[in-house]
């Protein structure tokens, strides 16, 4: 009988922090296996706000520490991936209604200066009867205040990451689930189900990190039999997508009278994402969906403040997310800390570190966390190195976009403007990659409508473990927002037809 394969670190879920620790041990010169139950990102990790931000609510509820992190790591990771994160500016209309000019005021000045921010512009005042950005702002509200932070491709980071980790050696599984895991002779035996064709498998593991998200309580218990002091609130985020109804690449930020903030935020170029709510959530993570309080909430905040009111007609799609946060007894939803916290079990030599909670800004320092916690069960291992690397595709020089995209188009003088932009963003310096040796759209292969061609479907289910039509339209290229119902329907009968096998 063959000997289960052995592994230093076993990491259960694909999301951005399972993703992200992987990617730090394999730098390190650990062998890793991670496994994901669904697609990479396709639970909470692909169904945020898209912001990698510090937080400026937080500062509220006193999260100086986790603001202050999340505002550093805002610009290392700016450096890292520019062709998926790149600054944007946000206008904050002032309510007297709501809180007071002077403390936003000073909420802004401590967001500029906790985190020694070096590349985004700092605060500014706005007239709102006078600057463009006020035009689409009822009159009642003359003053606003504009400040930084960026925007992100969230599933596609994770995508990244779980590149990075596979080309450092790590082996990635997707969808296959982690049935369970024990302890024998101070290490894991770990049994493992492809979701596809149901087969089981057994690898041995020296430490498991249990990085499942809103699942992470559930793995504990269910999975590794254990126990911790420690849990997860779950908490609903849902978002609704309309046509964009302003000029220019700002987006906004309003306040609600029940404190909440909202954003308002450019999407896909014509299009606009609007989030979120905070509701307690009791059910199965995997069956969250946005319902018509919740759209009808954010249409409402939207019309307090916009000269054009929105309809519900007007709502193109609505998404759903599970925060898994960590439970630190707050009764506000709002008030529960974005913080990360570790548990680290340590029974009989074989250590199991659950994570809980965390926030996409902070992942690169989750996972250097995660890494330094085990650090006494592989004393011979790399020490940090995340910090200064380049994610894939983000070899970009001086990080300039602008710079790159213009030698796009003179690399490729055949492409659209709107396919080289759609590579460049998604795909930055790899962009040759998905393209190949074409030299016109008909290398390309068949295109499917929006900026979808055969190419980068073969590339996404070569290099990035897409396995089905989701995977590749909504978490890999948003390009269903584009594509008909006809388009998206012939899409997935060639992708069947032709794909499932390679998938």
């Amino acid at each position: 009988m063959t000997e289960p394969e052995t592994y230093d670190l076993f990491v259960i879920g694909g999301g951005i922090n399972g993703a992200g620790i992987a990617r730090d041990a394999a730098g390190r010169g650990l062998s890793v296996l991670m496994c994901e139950k669904d697609d990479l990102a396709e639970g909470t990790s692909s169904r945020s706000g898209k912001l990698v931000h510090g937080g400026l609510r937080y500062l509220e509820y006193y999260e100086f520490r986790l603001v202050r992190e999340a505002l550093i790591e805002r610009e290392v990771l700016l450096n890292s991936a520019s062709h998926i994160i790149w600054p944007m500016r946000f206008v904050l209309p002032h309510s007297p209604d709501d809180r007071p000019a002077w403390l936003v005021r000073l909420g802004l000045f401590l967001y500029d200066h906790l985190g020694g921010r070096n590349k985004l512009p700092g605060t500014r005042t706005i007239d709102l009867r006078r600057d463009p950005e006020g035009a689409v702002i009822q009159d009642q509200y003359t003053k606003a205040f504009e400040y930084s932070d960026c925007w992100v491709d969230d599933a596609r980071l994770v995508v990244l990451n779980a590149v990075d980790a596979a080309e450092k050696g790590a082996r990635i599984l997707t969808r296959t689930a982690c049935v369970s895991t024990r302890r024998e002779n101070g290490m894991w035996t770990v049994q493992l189900r492809d979701s596809r064709t149901g087969a089981v498998t057994s690898i041995r593991a020296r430490a498991v990190v249990n990085a499942a998200g809103p699942w992470v309580n559930d793995v504990i218990g269910r999975v590794a039999g254990a126990n911790s002091r420690r849990s997860v609130r779950l908490v609903k985020g849902s978002h609704i997508i309309v046509p964009k109804f302003w000029s220019g690449q700002n987006a906004y930020l309003v306040q609600n009278n029940d404190k909440r903030v909202i954003f308002i935020n450019p999407y896909e170029g014509d299009k606009a994402l609007i989030g979120t709510t905070d509701i307690p959530y009791e059910g199965a993570p995997e069956a969250v969906a946005a319902d018509e309080p919740e759209i009808d909430y954010l249409i409402t905040v939207v019309n307090r403040y916009f000269k054009e009111k929105l309809r519900r007609s007007d709502v193109i799609e609505s998404f759903s997310g599970v925060r898994p946060l960590f439970d630190d007894g707050q009764g506000n939803p709002s008030a529960v800390t974005r913080d990360y916290v570790f548990d680290l079990d340590e029974q009989d030599g074989a250590p199991l570190l659950n994570v809980f909670g965390g926030k996409i800004t902070t992942f690169r320092k989750l996972s250097e966390h995660a890494l330094q916690r085990l650090q006494k069960y592989f004393p011979k291992m790399g020490g940090d190195w995340t910090a200064n690397a380049i994610l894939p595709g983000g070899e970009i020089p001086n990080a300039d976009y602008v710079a790159f995209f213009e030698t796009l188009r003179m690399d490729y003088p055949w492409m659209p403007r709107d396919l080289i932009n759609h590579y460049g963003r998604l795909y930055g310096a790899r962009l040759h990659e998905v393209v190949g040796n074409a030299t016109s759209l008909d290398g390309l292969g068949r295109h499917f409508g929006g900026n979808l061609y055969e190419a980068e479907v073969r590339y996404l289910v070569r290099k990035e473990w897409a396995q089905t039509v989701e995977d590749v339209v909504w978490r890999r290229t948003k390009e269903s927002l584009r594509m008909t119902p006809r388009q998206k329907a012939d899409f997935a009968e060639w992708f069947q037809s032709e794909m499932a096998d390679a998938a």
